[in-house]
């Protein structure tokens, strides 16, 4: 398994013979380096910003001096592929329009903008100089000490050499000795250099490249996405419905109307038998397409809400149905839709399972949340896992970040309870 990070690789074999503490090497001289920039960047928006302070007369110098954070940041994250691999998001949200005023507005509005802020003043103030005295402590100073040998052959004469510009070696054991010396220090410098790496990699994930952002991102696009499914499914229902109205049905309204006026003229007999056997079935099938349409998407709910659309379906329920519902306006139309089909579920699995004499439905919109309760007299004992058909509606009421709770111990009563998150709908209310 190849090592993702630093890390990882410090803990595994063959550390030292890895790329792994060259790469952490560069990540920290280039760290030095563009903290450099990043000071000198800082130290030109802040200078520009109140030269245009002192024109303009308003806030460009909080405003450049804010937005200098963000290249850095950017550069940043760039360099953290160095040491390591997990991918890295960045924090920013698209903005919701072009134009530069949206773009600005956007990235002030941020807190990600302000932390990268703080961390370029950090890094420019106070990292890079700690980069450059590791690399100058576990780097430079044992490759140093190495070339002690090839300095004294070539520079020296073979004479003598001087390390670090502070001792001077004037015999050759000496020299190889410094050099072997070198080397164990420069191995335990790889050490070191990965170590800073590490940590310096640990700071720049938690300022400017969280690991959770990622997780936050993919939350985010889930939650749209689950939106747009159900809206788009919402939609499609419609769509069946509409066709099966428009289409289907007056097809069966006009094949009836013509076997009826069929059965009229003909004589009687085994024919006219036929005719009205014919008549009849299409009336059982247009009856049937009809719920059919009305399970699909009630004509009642899209056109009168959820309050009518359950009293209707109270009507229909083959156990009398009490409804107490307090909805004054319009909710979105996934929200409806989800609980009227929880209701209409509840009251078919109370009309063939429960042997109620009553069942009662009560709720309304409280602190932005639907609420629905339905209640009955019967036998108890339900089980929302033994094929009843709740954990579907579970999971469609889950899908809009709500929750099915069933309560029916043996005996009854027996209580299903709806809560769904939810405002008014802007187009209704």
């Amino acid at each position: 398994m190849h090592p993702r990070n630093v890390w990882q690789a410090l803990s595994g074999p063959g550390f030292l013979l890895s790329a792994w503490p060259w790469r952490s090497a560069a990540y920290l001289v280039s760290g030095a380096v563009t903290g450099v920039v990043a000071l000198v960047g800082i130290v030109t928006a802040a200078a520009v910003g109140g030269a245009l302070a002192i024109v303009l007369v308003g806030l460009p110098l909080l405003v450049l001096t804010a937005l200098a954070g963000i290249p850095v940041a950017q550069v940043e994250r760039h360099r953290l592929r160095m040491v390591d691999r997990d991918p890295v998001v960045d924090p920013h949200r698209r903005p919701a329009a072009a134009g530069l005023w949206v773009w600005l507005t956007t990235r002030l509005r941020e807190q990600a903008t302000w932390r990268e802020l703080g961390y370029a003043l950090l890094f420019a103030v106070l990292l890079w100089p700690v980069d450059a005295l590791v690399v100058t402590a576990a780097l430079a100073l044992p490759l140093s000490m190495v070339a002690i040998p090839p300095l004294m052959a070539t520079v020296g004469g073979g004479e003598e050499a001087k390390v670090l510009k502070q001792w001077t070696v004037t015999t050759w054991p000496t020299a190889f000795g410094v050099a072997v010396l070198g080397l164990l220090l420069l191995a335990l410098g790889a050490y070191a250099l990965a170590l800073a790496a590490g940590a310096r990699a640990e700071l720049t994930r938690a300022l400017v490249a969280p690991r959770d952002g990622d997780l936050g991102v993919r939350v985010v696009e889930l939650t749209r996405s689950r939106v747009r499914l159900v809206d788009a499914f919402e939609s499609e229902r419609r769509r069946i419905e509409r066709d099966l109205h428009d289409g289907a049905q007056q097809r069966l309204v006009a094949l009836t109307i013509t076997l009826g006026l069929a059965r009229l003229d003909a004589p009687p007999g085994p024919l006219a038998d036929q005719l009205a056997k014919a008549h009849g079935e299409a009336g059982k099938a247009l009856e049937e397409l009809r719920e059919l349409i009305r399970g699909i998407h009630p004509k009642v709910l899209a056109d009168y809400g959820l309050e009518a659309a359950v009293a209707d379906a109270a009507d229909r329920s083959a156990v009398p149905v009490d409804v107490a519902l307090q909805l004054t306006g319009r909710l979105p139309q996934a929200v409806e839709a989800a609980a009227y089909f929880v209701v209409c579920e509840a009251l078919a699995n109370i009309g063939k399972h429960s042997g109620a004499d009553r069942a009662e439905v009560t709720g309304g919109h409280h602190d932005g949340c639907l609420s629905l309760e339905i209640r009955d007299d019967g036998r108890g004992g339900a089980d929302a896992g033994a094929g009843s058909g709740l954990t579907g509606l579970a999971d469609r009421v889950s899908v809009l970040d709500g929750r099915l709770s069933l309560s029916s111990p043996p005996g009854g009563p027996t209580l299903l309870r709806v809560e769904i998150p939810c405002e008014w709908s802007e187009h209704f209310a």
